[in-house]
């Protein structure tokens, strides 16, 4: 809960976020009592003339139930109500052929959700990978045959024998040769880098411009907001239709602008839209919030399904980095999502490859024993870039946050696209698309490629070119996606993180080639490498700095590794993407525990508590609820000694998300909780409805009636919105059971009892600042045991 001046029991504030919306609304935590009976009901002592009471929740009151934005869902109660639902079709389908028939369909009905997610998702990865491939083209030339041809569909029927001298066919032609006629003179070069840089701004610029007049939820990755709405979290408008196409459009204009950003988080962000929307036409899933969440579960697995070709990728990233509730069944269905959605991408054939895979290798060489001690190099420096990015780019956008940059976010894209273009086009390899920059980098030299970096005849010093090229480009890549990611434009991380760690890995793969060319006769290389034999692979070494990169910045492990195999095709090289994506995880860890994702979800406020940390601290429920005993006691309602008039006072003082109801003010004999939503629109429902009610009208949480005098207004009775059975601890709990309590089962609170009275209450916000409390302190004693045992082996040394 937020604290209010002047309320009613003090709450710690909550971090929150500086959203330009609207601040966190309250959350209140379930507690623990023991239930003590109340006694039976009469039905005979009541006057005949006194007034009827209704019980309002006899009839379907719209809003009961349902959650305010900005707030976290009951799993408990949504679990509980698709149980009474299945219950009852259950029962309903052994009497009843049309039931029986309503109950194979019911059941059927998820399998034929996954269908249309795939395809839906798939289509538009499809789209979305041809336009950004064309329009990316654009910025250098258009093609003579057709202006719809990229750069390689126009050169495809080129009679050239080697792909550099495709590249140059007669068909494409530059924007200079276009208006001026020439391509040879300095002046062109100018002429050429002019409309790169226009062709780029033009695309930020409309990009930015979209998504803040029509859906301001559409710019980021997303992933961070996923995770957080699959924890349990509401966030209403942000998987909406107004958001699918505006990030769908923005998502190209932002790829083909040049931006360091890539558009693999974004599809995740564009399927879990998708599965939104189609949740609508399936009553199951439109009125369930928690089996909402495994269909978002399982459209996260086919967001990265299309965005890398990668099914069993996708499945594993939604299972270890996304979902926060993840059945056996939610598998299955998360498979067949992204096998289906992989099929539909590859019916499509964006890639133009007849594969459904991205960067597919071909490597002849298989790597050495001894090449572990390099591909664990390339995951230490994936582990430190990792850190590095995370504390950069967090650092950059709490300047963004808390500063008048932040007011100005069309400026600060054009700007970031400025730098971008002008410094990226002088240099070859940062001038084309990451994509294609990750493809040349991954692919082994063959014999009809003129690439500069195959150039090894010494004659033209192509290589050397190359790699001093390739080292301004590592640094210029590392620096700028800092600044990138977070702008107010669609934009993903795993595309640049693979490029850093390719351009890395390549560098160090042509250094390794280089010292085993001229020491192949020293003992270390006489074993396995002959001379003029090919014992080094470099694209090998490219792929391995890609994935230790990546898993340095998101901290994947397994689903990393499928991914990339998947992505390149190449399984014999299991094990060294195996131990550099461990080597940079131990090594990210070490330095920050949180990855990319985590470390956004708390710069926003967002409400999660993250289910892979560990709680070590020796403290108790006491400790951490609220309001502490030397503060003022908590708001409670009582069962029935309260009018319509003092509950809406309560109301309005406080910002409570919920209050327990107690049989006296003096027992403090916990009964039950009662949500703020719904005990607002049973109010207002009551006075629509319900005959004579006013202000002096009696609130009663009980199931019988009350004596009440002839004259006497009518009560409200709201029994049905109590939860008879919240969840409670005592005070003397540890945390590490009531942190448990919490992730296994989903709550939102947790009320504390002591001796069986009410004491407090326990809310999601306070475990989990603890929690991170714990995991700041935590952090620093492993980092001075990390530094220790560096300076003892560098002494030892």
């Amino acid at each position: 809960r937020e604290h209010t001046p002047g309320a009613v029991g003090s709450y710690i504030q909550y971090p929150g976020s500086n959203w330009g919306f609207r601040a966190l609304q309250p959350w209140v935590l379930r507690s623990v009592l023991c239930f003590v009976p109340v006694g039976g009901c009469k039905a005979d002592w009541r006057p005949s003339n006194s007034p009827k009471l209704i019980d309002l929740m006899d009839y379907p009151v719209p809003g009961i139930g349902t959650y305010e934005d900005f707030n976290t869902i009951d799993w408990v109660r949504e679990k509980s109500k698709d149980r009474d639902r299945h219950r009852e079709i259950t029962n309903k389908s052994k009497h009843s052929t049309v039931a029986l028939l309503f109950s194979i369909s019911d059941a059927f009905s998820g399998w034929l959700l996954m269908l249309l997610i795939g395809l839906m998702s798939g289509a538009l990865a499809g789209g979305i990978d041809i336009a950004a491939h064309w329009m990316t083209d654009l910025k250098e030339g258009v093609c003579l045959n057709g202006f719809w041809f990229n750069h390689e569909h126009c050169c495809w029927a080129s009679n050239e024998t080697t792909f550099q001298e495709r590249d140059k066919c007669p068909q494409w032609k530059t924007w200079a040769e276009l208006m001026v006629g020439v391509s040879e003179q300095g002046s062109v070069n100018v002429l050429n880098h002019f409309m790169y840089v226009s062709w780029a701004l033009l695309f930020a610029f409309l990009a930015v411009i979209l998504v803040r007049a029509f859906a301001p939820y559409a710019c980021g990755s997303g992933i961070p907001e996923i995770k957080t709405i699959l924890s349990g979290f509401i966030i209403r408008g942000y998987l909406g239709k107004w958001t699918l196409i505006i990030k769908t459009i923005t998502l190209v204009l932002a790829v083909s602008s040049g931006l360091s950003l890539g558009k693999e988080g974004p599809l995740v962000h564009v399927a879990c839209c998708c599965a939104n929307i189609l949740c609508h036409f399936f009553t199951k899933y439109r009125r369930n919030e928690a089996k909402r969440r495994e269909v978002l579960s399982a459209a996260s697995a086919v967001g990265v399904s299309v965005a890398f070709g990668a099914p069993i990728g996708g499945v594993l990233f939604s299972l270890e980095e996304v979902s926060y509730y993840f059945p056996l069944k939610t598998l299955w269905r998360s498979f067949f999502a992204a096998l289906v959605a992989a099929f539909t991408l590859r019916s499509i054939n964006p890639f133009g490859n007849s594969r459904l895979v991205l960067f597919y290798v071909e490597f002849h060489t298989p790597w050495h024993l001894l090449e572990l001690i390099p591909f664990v190099l390339l995951g230490i420096f994936g582990g430190l870039w990792g850190a590095f990015f995370i504390h950069a780019n967090i650092a950059w956008c709490r300047l963004r946050k808390n500063t008048r940059l932040g007011h100005y976010p069309v400026i600060e894209v054009l700007v970031v696209t400025l730098l971008t273009a002008l410094l990226a086009f002088p240099i070859e390899y940062t001038r084309m698309s990451s994509s294609e920059l990750i493809s040349e980098l991954f692919n082994d030299c063959g014999l009809l490629d003129s690439s500069k970096l195959c150039d090894y005849s010494g004659n033209s010093g192509g290589l050397y070119t190359a790699m001093w090229q390739l080292a301004l480009a590592l640094v210029f890549k590392m620096l700028i996606t800092v600044a990138t990611f977070g702008i107010k434009v669609p934009s993903g991380l795993f595309i640049p993180s693979i490029a850093v760690g390719a351009i890395a890995g390549r560098l160090l793969g042509v250094g390794m080639e280089q010292l085993a060319v001229h020491n192949h006769e020293r003992k270390i290389f006489r074993g396995w490498c002959s001379p003029g034999a090919d014992c080094i692979t470099p694209g090998l070494y490219a792929m391995v700095g890609a994935a230790a990169c990546l898993g340095g910045v998101t901290r994947m492990t397994v689903s990393l590794v499928v991914i990339m195999f998947e992505l390149t095709g190449g399984l014999e090289y299991i094990v060294p993407l195996m131990a550099a994506t461990m080597t940079s995880k131990w090594v990210a860890d070490a330095l920050s525990r949180e990855s990319i994702y985590e470390a956004h979800i708390r710069l926003n406020g967002y409400p999660f508590l993250e289910a892979k940390e560990e709680f070590r601290h020796k403290t108790l429920a006491t400790d951490v609820m609220r309001p502490r005993q030397s503060d003022p006691p908590l708001s409670v309602l009582t069962q029935s000694g309260m009018s319509v008039e003092e509950v809406e006072r309560l109301i309005a003082d406080t910002t409570y998300s919920g209050f327990p109801v107690v049989i006296s003010q003096q027992s403090q004999r916990l009964v039950g909780f009662v949500l703020r939503r719904d005990l607002v629109i049973s109010l207002e429902n009551a006075r629509r409805h319900q005959e004579g009610v006013v202000s002096v009208s009696a609130v009663l949480f009980t199931e019988c009636d009350p004596p009440v005098s002839p004259s006497a207004p009518p009560a409200v009775k709201l029994h049905n919105i109590l939860d008879l059975s919240p969840f409670t601890v005592t005070v003397h709990t540890p945390m590490e059971i009531v942190v448990d309590i919490f992730r296994k089962l989903g709550l939102r609170q947790c009320l504390v009892i002591q001796n069986g009275r009410l004491e407090t209450h326990t809310h999601l916000e306070h475990v989990a600042l603890n929690l991170y409390a714990n995991i700041v302190s935590l952090m620093h004693m492993l980092t001075r045991t990390i530094c220790s045992v560096i300076v003892c082996l560098i002494c030892v040394s």
